[in-house]
Order: C-alpha cells, then sequence, then structure tokens
C-alpha cells in the first residue's frame, strides 16, 4: 500500500522548492504518494513539469487558496 507523505514549502520560492521536493522524492519508494503544498507561482508551474520530467507522475495540481497542492506519484 503506497504511502502518503506531506511537504510544506510554504514562503519556499523557486528553484529551491524543487530541490526539497527531489530530495525526499528520492528518500520514497516507488508507489508513494507526495502531498506539496507551496505558495509560489513560479514554483507551481514549473514544479510538477520538473518532476514529470524526471520521471514522476503528477497525479493533480490544484490552487488552494493563495497556495497550490501537488501530488506527485514516485
Amino acid at each position: 500500500m503506497a504511502a502518503v507523505h506531506q511537504l510544506d514549502l510554504l514562503g519556499v520560492p523557486c528553484p529551491l522548492s524543487w530541490a526539497k521536493t527531489k530530495v525526499l522524492l528520492a528518500e520514497l519508494a516507488a508507489g508513494d504518494l507526495l502531498e506539496v503544498t507551496l505558495d509560489d507561482p513560479r514554483g507551481a508551474r514549473d514544479l510538477p513539469r520538473a518532476a514529470e520530467a524526471e520521471g514522476h507522475q503528477v497525479v493533480r495540481a490544484d490552487p488552494a487558496g493563495a497556495a497550490w497542492v501537488i501530488v506527485i506519484e514516485k
């Protein structure tokens, strides 16, 4: 059964948000989900692209008030 992990990146600018996400994804097992919350518009745009370029699947990327929630499957 896949585990769901959370990463709060509120206040963290891109590209640092992707760097932190990438480090955590490397520690997860295949099939695990990572729910990333961020408020940087550039990160919300670029993080899903970078994750897919690394071979991960973006399950969803939704606005949540002044932030975004991006769910990535390793």
